[in-house]
């Protein structure tokens, strides 16, 4: 088995709030929204969730044998995921208003204007690459996805490509969202300032709860 039933809700209840916390991809697909329309925002998503299917496979390459090796390589791996999580979760956490993070999307927002339409083939290509040359989102699909596979599970390959696969399409009405809700949030930018900013309380909480969880893991044996 590869993920129970309870497990798998909690894999896309988080994957929908880490997808809602702002960052360079959200940014990415409301800014393009505002200038170029709702398409290119639509767009600028696809090329996002594109380029993060691409970390995915390369990971599952090696994380099966990464889960299933010695002791020493499986413990270093966990601390290295659990610290990422923790460190994560206590920069959301102690965010303030008018620090980088929720309040750079809602300014962002605010002062973006409809500039220009740029071709929707050169966006699409923008959000791949974005997610693509970014070594952060292999080190994320790492040390969040792993957790979640049962410790039984024959191919954990196999098992962390079906989770990627579901966190990356779990992503994308996300995306589509922002990009139908950004003319909404430039005439309002200090509410969402607000709300961004206790999305990411949520956001941190949950993830110092994973690296927590991710630290207590036991080495699965064979």
């Amino acid at each position: 088995m590869i993920i129970d039933s309870h497990q798998l809700l909690l894999f896309i209840a988080a994957g929908w709030l880490l997808n809602l916390t702002p960052g360079p991809d959200v940014l990415y697909v409301v800014t393009h929204s505002l200038r170029s329309g709702t398409r290119a925002g639509i767009v600028a998503g696809l090329g996002i969730t594109t380029g993060c299917f691409v970390h995915i496979f390369a990971a599952a390459v090696g994380v099966g044998a990464l889960l299933a090796a010695s002791s020493t390589a499986f413990t270093l791996l966990k601390w290295i995921g659990a610290a990422y999580l923790m460190w994560m979760g206590v920069r959301m956490l102690l965010s303030k208003p008018g620090a980088e993070g929720s309040d750079t999307v809602a300014l962002s927002v605010a002062r973006a204007v409809p500039e220009s339409h740029t071709p929707l083939r050169t966006v699409f290509l923008g959000g791949f690459w974005t997610n693509v040359l970014n070594p952060k989102v292999a080190i994320f699909f790492l040390a969040f996805v792993p957790q979640f596979i049962a410790p039984g599970t024959d191919n954990k390959a196999l098992a962390f490509v079906l989770l990627g696969v579901l966190f990356n399409v779990n992503a994308i009405p996300v995306n589509v969202g922002w990009a139908l809700a950004a003319s909404w949030l430039a005439r309002r930018a200090t509410v969402i300032r607000r709300g961004m900013h206790w999305l990411d309380r949520a956001a941190g909480t949950m993830f110092i709860a994973f690296g927590l969880k991710l630290a207590f893991t036991e080495q699965p044996s064979d």
